[in-house]
């Protein structure tokens, strides 16, 4: 696998504290499998959909056994200048960067609006194996933020970016692009998020059908809060886990409606 331009979405984990309960509900739902915990690492555990790597979970570091969420990480070629520019632009290094045996080197940061993310140098871990297209494979990620002008500012900033704003008076939305490809989306919260839901990254992984991953999600005590709707994107759901995870799931398969236009943004 070649290595990811600088900014693409490469890798996603969670922390929980009911690892086994994790293994689980998403096994559940997605369809993934899971490897050996690595106890050199806190025993870090890869998910696999059809046998490659689709994401991790781990449980919780001593002080860090918060509400569970997803982290995106974002691929860099140098991790210690893509950390300085987090900090130049307004952002916080929460740990690292830090070397990860032969695997690479990561760091975690928080954009000035709140929202924590990754930042992945690749060394034989190169992120993502499953192919995007694949059930239970990583699809699709969106900043949540309360403040989009912070966020807006921040990720081109930091990588590059170009930026297109959703022309719909009723949504918030930007498209964050690398090259010719759409990489990451932002959505503005409005007041229909409860006010002690922190800003957050979604990730979307793709089902084959997305009313039965959200049945098969509802059985093992996840919460459905908003779908499943049809969009030109796929049809999706929005979930939280049983530990507090929020993320989504979506049939790409299944589209409707014509996609939205959007205006470049200087």
């Amino acid at each position: 696998m070649a290595v990811q331009p600088e900014g693409t979405p490469c890798w996603a984990d969670a922390m929980f504290t009911d690892l086994e309960g994790a293994k689980t509900f998403y096994g559940g739902v997605l369809g993934w499998t899971f490897g050996e915990a690595s106890t050199e690492f806190g025993n870090y555990t890869e998910a696999y959909a059809d046998g490659k790597a689709a994401a991790a979970v781990v449980p919780p570091m001593p002080g860090q056994e918060d509400q569970s969420q997803w982290c995106l990480y974002f691929a860099s070629q140098d991790a210690a200048a893509t950390a300085q520019r987090i900090r130049d632009n307004g952002g916080e290094v929460l740990m690292g960067p830090m070397q990860v045996g032969e695997f690479g080197t990561m760091c975690l940061a928080r954009d000035p609006g709140g929202v924590v993310f990754g930042v992945w140098q690749s060394g034989a871990h190169e992120g993502f194996a499953a192919p995007m297209g694949e059930p239970g494979a990583y699809t699709w990620a969106e900043v949540f933020t309360r403040e989009p002008e912070k966020t807006d500012a921040f990720f081109p900033a930091v990588f590059g970016y170009r930026a297109k704003q959703m022309q719909d008076d009723a949504v918030d939305f930007r498209v964050f692009d690398l090259g010719e490809n759409s990489v990451l989306g932002r959505m503005r919260m409005t007041d229909d998020f409860p006010p002690e839901v922190p800003p957050y990254i979604n990730v979307y992984f793709r089902v084959p059908d997305c009313d039965e991953a959200v049945t098969r999600a509802t059985k093992l005590g996840g919460t459905l809060q908003f779908g499943p709707m049809d969009t030109p994107f796929g049809r999706f759901a929005a979930l939280t886990d049983p530990q507090g995870a929020n993320f989504s799931v979506i049939d790409t398969s299944r589209t409707e409606g014509e996609f939205p236009a959007t205006t470049e943004v200087s």
